[in-house]
């Protein structure tokens, strides 16, 4: 009997284009397409084709837009604003962006629409997505557990924690953040945490 031919494996979708301001479109032409339904809007001045699934590449994509090139490589996405990249958190109305302590802070001021957080960054602490610099799951979770309040972190870790590709363990985002030393907030933070391993909200 003769075997069947492999049956040829489906194409790659094509990659969907994010649209900003400044390439083949204005910000107004974007806007009226958008009310047209010929674009949706991802984020602030992003906007994608009708059906279009978001992906992190595709949030971090329209984040970066709003950073100004000659500081987009000084600078990483953190806290909620990462959370909102992985797809688990609502999108942000200013972006939270780190600066290592190793870099002068005091020129990146100027930055409209972002709120800057000086911070020590590990060489494992950083990832690449749609040309911005984001920060790990680990350490998003991390600092959304020590620094955002917790009625707005739990939803949050819940997800982070419960993201299938994120390789985020409950246990190992606990063991990471109590073996910070001599951290504020540090018990509140594994408070938060004991509340999403419980599942309540605060």
């Amino acid at each position: 009997m003769a075997a069947r031919p492999a049956r040829a494996a489906a194409p790659d979708p094509p990659p969907v284009e994010l649209y900003s301001p400044g390439g083949l479109f204005s910000w107004p032409e974007l806007q009226a397409m958008a009310s047209d339904g010929v674009l949706t809007q991802l984020y602030q001045r992003g906007y994608l084709p009708p059906g279009a699934r978001p992906t992190p590449q595709l949030r971090a994509r329209a984040a970066a837009v709003l950073i100004r090139p000659a500081i987009r490589q000084r600078v990483v996405a953190g806290r909620m604003t990462a959370a909102w990249i992985y797809g688990c958190a609502p999108e942000p109305d200013r972006l939270a962006l780190l600066v290592d302590a190793s870099r002068r802070i005091s020129s990146l001021r100027s930055t409209r629409g972002c709120t800057l957080h000086e911070v020590r960054l590990g060489r494992f602490d950083v990832v690449s997505l749609g040309g911005l610099m984001v920060s790990s799951p680990l350490r998003t979770a991390v600092d959304i557990a020590l620094h955002v309040d917790a009625k707005r972190a739990v939803p949050a870790l819940c997800a982070l924690v419960e993201h299938p590709e994120l390789g985020l363990g409950l246990r190992v985002l606990t063991l990471a953040v109590d073996a910070i030393p001599r951290m504020p907030h540090k018990r509140q933070a594994l408070e938060t945490l004991a509340s999403v391993r419980s599942g309540q909200a605060p």
